[in-house]
């Protein structure tokens, strides 16, 4: 369970507008009021409000998407994205790129679980594999003929890579190995002409990932590191959210507990969120009764216990995850055969079999696909990882970024009820409106996300202390208050929605 952090500003003898006005990141200047530092707690202060901002910012990304690319319009502005580890090393990962041999942009969020391997592995994998997918025949021959006969290949994606982005580069070989079998058997399948429609290829990039990491896993590769990063890739698992952005709308297919939400912006101009993906996890019946039915009626207590699966695993679909899916003879023979020098524990792998396993397979990553064909109001997409859900609500993230976006803050007016209110409760309501309407402190806006994600004080007000805090803890205890987050924020042209009068 996640422990309460709670704010107290009575530790500094400053009011909140006195710690905005300097913040030696943001002006770069004396406060205008003539006030300077005074005190010991003051310059505390400062430099940990710098710090704050570095390490929030570390791992954010902006990357403005042309309108016009000479293949057509854009259905994407521009996006915006950051993470922040409480894991050591962090065990999400994010991914962005636009698809040069067909339309649109894809987004992915992921989330490891059992170390960061699987979704490392799925974060430079899973794109390739959709993209391929909606590639035409002719796309598909050319490719096949450049690697026969040596000559550089056409480039399938254009990667938005961060800098602090990490690649298996010994792997690399492997997985475009893998990729080609993947196109090869496209080209050979009679019905595969113009390429897959988006949820036909979001569908078969999730199945058929899935499947080359577990055959991985279980032949023979050329080299120890390559054997051992395949085990460990399988044998730890991730879950999966991943947009396709096309002008005529967005496709999302989500495999576990990441999640998209749209931000609409109604006529009076406040914000809504519209869902565009499940979690699966247990607060989902429908998802715990699709399991169930997969399974003997004499396992139906033992399948979901705990709300985990086999009393185990929060999220009931994942990439990899081989514990919940091979038969437990498998999974002996695959650990056995790693090097006798190997050590299973610096790799993340034991020897663990979950009770009651006994009809494999527990888990698969079939991802469940949504569509959504654009309109006026649409605005913006989210893509979060559970530890930014765990910590703010989907209307409350589309609002904050909605305001973020456009710097309007809508206040309600005060009602009837709140007239009434004594003095204590009008300064509470006063404390209330007045954070929401307080200056955004980032350009990012998943940065922005993040920073109220943390450090909202409980009259939704952000609080520097408790912000703090959080960043604060030490990597032992930051995974007991919180778990690593990775937001995109995608702006979306609305107006390719907007019918166009002559």
């Amino acid at each position: 369970p996640r422990l309460a952090l709670h704010c107290h500003f009575s530790s500094w003898g400053t009011s909140r507008s006195d710690l905005r006005s300097f913040s030696s990141e943001e002006s770069g200047n004396w406060p205008q009021s003539g006030r300077y530092l005074s005190t010991r707690q003051d310059l505390d202060f400062q430099l940990s409000q710098v710090q704050i901002n570095s390490i929030l910012r570390s791992h954010e990304q902006t990357v403005t998407v042309p309108e016009f690319d000479g293949r057509g319009l854009s259905a994407v502005k521009k996006f915006e994205s950051n993470q922040l580890a409480a894991n050591t090393p962090n065990e999400d990962r994010r991914s962005a790129a636009t698809c040069l041999q067909s339309k649109g942009m894809l987004f992915g969020v992921f989330d490891g679980h059992g170390g960061w391997a699987c979704a490392q592995a799925v974060s430079e994998r899973l794109l390739y594999y959709v993209a391929v997918a909606m590639m035409p025949k002719q796309s598909l021959e050319e490719l096949e003929n450049c690697m026969e006969h040596g000559r550089p290949v056409p480039p399938i994606l254009q990667w938005y890579k961060h800098h602090a982005d990490f690649n298996y580069r010994e792997s690399a070989s492997l997985y475009i190995d893998h990729l080609r079998v993947f196109w090869q058997e496209l080209l050979d399948s009679e019905e595969h002409d113009e390429g897959m429609s988006p949820p036909d290829a979001l569908d078969r990039a999730f199945k058929r990932l899935d499947a080359d990491i577990s055959l991985e896993a279980q032949v023979p590769l050329s080299n120890d590191l390559m054997k051992s990063t395949a085990i460990q890739v399988a044998f730890a698992g991730c879950t999966a959210c991943v947009a396709h952005v096309g002008t005529d709308g967005i496709h999302v297919a989500n495999a576990g507990d990441c999640r998209a939400v749209l931000g609409v912006q109604e006529k009076d101009g406040s914000w809504s969120a519209l869902p565009l993906s499940q979690d699966h996890n247990s607060q989902n019946q429908a998802e715990v009764e699709r399991i169930k039915s997969q399974h003997p009626p004499s396992e139906r207590d033992t399948v979901v216990t705990d709300d985990r699966l086999l009393g185990v695993l929060m999220p009931l679909r994942a990439f990899g995850d081989v514990r919940f899916k091979w038969s437990h003879e498998l999974q002996q023979s695959i650990l056995a055969s790693l090097e006798s020098g190997v050590d299973l524990d610096s790799l993340n792998l034991y020897q663990y079999t979950p009770p009651y396993y006994l009809t494999p397979p527990y888990l698969d990553v079939a991802p469940e696909i949504t569509y959504h064909k654009l309109r006026p109001q649409d605005r913006f997409l989210i893509l979060g990882t559970d530890g930014l859900w765990d910590e703010l609500g989907s209307e409350e993230a589309v609002r904050l970024v909605g305001e973020h976006l456009c710097g309007v803050h809508l206040q309600a007016p005060v009602s009837p009820s709140e007239r009434q209110l004594k003095l204590g409760q009008m300064h509470e309501l006063l404390l209330r409106r007045q954070a929401r309407a307080s200056p955004a402190l980032d350009t990012n806006a998943a940065t922005h996300l993040i920073r109220h994600a943390l450090g909202t004080g409980e009259y939704r007000e952000l609080c520097q202390e408790r912000l703090a805090s959080m960043l604060a803890l030490p990597e032992d205890l930051a995974r007991m208050y919180r778990d690593d987050i990775t937001a995109t924020v995608v702006s979306l042209n609305s107006d390719l929605a907007r019918p166009h009068h002559s």
